[in-house]
């Protein structure tokens, strides 16, 4: 996707013309900039940036706070730039399934949840529920264990015995994270066992192993002049899946697009809105950890603040590549659930940039990623992105690194978001309110 030099720096200077007179002719971001924290964030020193592995996500978080600091901005909670929470990790210790009298070899049975301790028996109360040869296994599997709410026992035709055996690879292994006020104890259980009826005596046992793990998001903030009780907030999330199945010799899987891109662009902006100096509202940009295996950073730092001092929020997740709408593009999730798109859009006249609704509607990409609980709580808080997620190729895997990107792809967005958001900050626009999921 790489665009030939003529056409870059007629992007470029299309934008800067279309920019200046809103933003005074300061430069907003540069190239060696970009290219310097990307290729930092998404080096092999850093592993993989995965938020279980302390070490290497603590090498990102200072490099991030380190930057935060050198820009001067305060820090948002703690003297580090961290905000730092605590999250239980627990992973099955042993498991065991007595059938009729009969232990049944590991393979002819699953179960997924629980507590640190279960113990079942044919006087446990538990529900009976089937996957038969007609059904379709993995569907089933989906349907029971995400949304039945009852501890159960699930009896799996002969037919899926392949199915259930390579599910059970697949989890045996699982580390399950849950945050500090997610009791393990109350987790639900759903046994599956291959057989084609209900055993009259059983007895069903399982022990995790559970330890605290720390995790911090990395933030800080350029304070408001008159109105600094009302907050915009910039954000990315700067995890990524670590080390992984190797392809040739290389079991790193970089991140740089998936978010080594985003997290430039929000250090960027606070330096650009560092040196501009005219937001009348405070300014959070926050950087956060385990995106990747739940969205546990945002969902920590969103339920911490009063989501009504929020006017709006900007996530930026993987803008290394031209979007589907070409160059000079970003789109939008839930565009049409408050105007923030679209009064960005209209400090852009005079430039070539566009944003765009979202093209993946059924995906719910609103609701899928670090926007989500404030969106949900009526914050005009919106991913922007240039992801193709249909077709990238190298998403997830050990081919995202920096030479796929297209810097001058990831300078355009940063220019645009700027001076898109600029009435949001300085406090002459104000976002609608996106429709409330919850209270």
């Amino acid at each position: 996707m790489k665009k030939s030099l003529a056409l870059s720096l007629l992007l470029g200077l299309t934008l800067q013309f279309g920019f200046a007179q809103k933003q005074k002719e300061l430069p907003i971001t540069s190239t060696e900039n970009i290219s310097r924290i990307l290729n930092t964030l998404a080096s092999d020193e850093m592993r993989g940036r995965s938020s279980l592995s302390i070490p290497d996500i603590s090498r990102a978080a200072d490099f991030i706070a380190s930057e935060f600091k050198n820009i001067g901005l305060v820090p948002y909670a703690e003297e580090n730039y961290r905000q730092s929470f605590l999250v239980n990790k627990s992973k099955v210790a042993s498991q065991s399934v007595l059938w009729d009298g009969k232990k049944l070899n590991d393979d002819k049975f699953l179960i997924v949840g629980g507590g640190l301790a279960e113990n079942f028996n044919e006087g446990s109360g538990l529900k009976t529920l089937h996957i038969t040869a007609e059904d379709d296994f993995s569907l089933k599997f989906r349907e029971y264990v995400q949304k039945d709410a009852d501890n159960a026992i699930v009896l799996v035709d002969q037919k899926h015995e392949t199915f259930l055996a390579r599910f059970k690879k697949i989890y045996s292994g699982r580390e399950n994270i849950t945050t500090k006020d997610q009791a393990s104890t109350s987790a639900v259980s759903k046994v599956f066992v291959i057989a084609d009826q209900l055993a009259g005596k059983y007895q069903i046992s399982q022990q995790r192993q559970e330890e605290e793990l720390p995790m911090f998001n990395v933030a800080g903030i350029i304070p408001g002049k008159s109105k600094a009780d009302e907050f915009v907030i910039f954000s990315s999330h700067y995890d990524h899946i670590g080390i992984i199945k190797p392809e040739g010799q290389d079991s790193i899987a970089n991140g740089a697009d998936d978010d080594a891109s985003g997290t430039t662009a929000l250090i960027e902006l606070a330096r650009y809105y560092k040196k501009l100096n005219n937001n009348e509202r405070t300014l959070i940009f926050v950087s956060f950890t385990a995106e990747e295996i739940g969205m546990f950073g945002s969902k920590y730092f969103s339920n911490k603040i009063d989501p009504e001092k929020v006017t709006a929020m900007i996530n930026i997740e993987m803008i290394g590549k031209d979007s589907r709408f070409g160059p000079n593009s970003l789109y939008v999730t839930g565009f049409d659930a408050s105007n923030l798109g679209a009064l960005m859009q209209e400090n852009l006249k005079g430039s070539s940039f566009t944003f765009h609704p979202d093209p993946y509607k059924t995906q719910n990409l609103f609701y899928r990623s670090d926007n989500a609980v404030l969106a949900a709580l009526g914050v005009p808080a919106h991913t922007f992105s240039t992801s193709q997620i249909d077709k990238d190729a190298y998403y997830h895997t050990v081919k995202d690194e920096v030479s796929t990107l297209d810097l001058n792809n990831i300078k355009s967005s940063i220019e645009a978001i700027a001076a898109g958001a600029i009435g949001i900050i300085n406090g002459t626009q104000t976002p609608s309110r996106v429709e409330k999921l919850r209270d």
